[in-house]
């Protein structure tokens, strides 16, 4: 099972929302992840470049 923190904190996150509002929100945060991880690889290899035009 889960702690009993973990519901009350689940039920405030998530109690108003409905079955498929909350699906979409977890998908919304998987999307966001994935493209905030994408975003910093392509920084790192930006400063890569610019480090080896000097």
């Amino acid at each position: 099972g889960i702690s009993e923190q973990t519901f009350y904190r689940w039920r405030k996150q998530y109690g108003g929302l409905r079955t498929n509002q909350a699906k979409r929100l977890k998908d919304l945060e998987r999307e966001n992840a994935r493209l905030k991880k994408l975003v910093a690889e392509l920084n790192l290899d930006k400063s890569i470049l610019e480090e080896a035009v000097r």
